[in-house]
């Protein structure tokens, strides 16, 4: 299970920065952001094999469930 950043979010980040950089920004007058959209992932198939299980509302609530 992990709950992290959106990388697509993330890397979209990372080019906004990029492209005020070369437009001058110094880096120190940015601000730092939070990424404001998370996920979360279940993998099922390694959680059985480890004799886990998850609540069947968490698993419905995943962004993304690996069976």
């Amino acid at each position: 299970m992990s709950y992290a950043t959106d990388l697509t979010d993330a890397y979209r980040q990372a080019g906004v920065y990029t492209g005020k950089i070369l437009g001058g920004a110094q880096p120190t007058e940015l601000p730092v952001v939070q990424s404001a959209k998370f996920e979360l992932l279940i993998n099922l198939k390694v959680a059985t094999s480890l004799g886990l299980t998850f609540p069947p509302g968490l698993v419905a609530i995943a962004d993304e469930v690996i069976e």
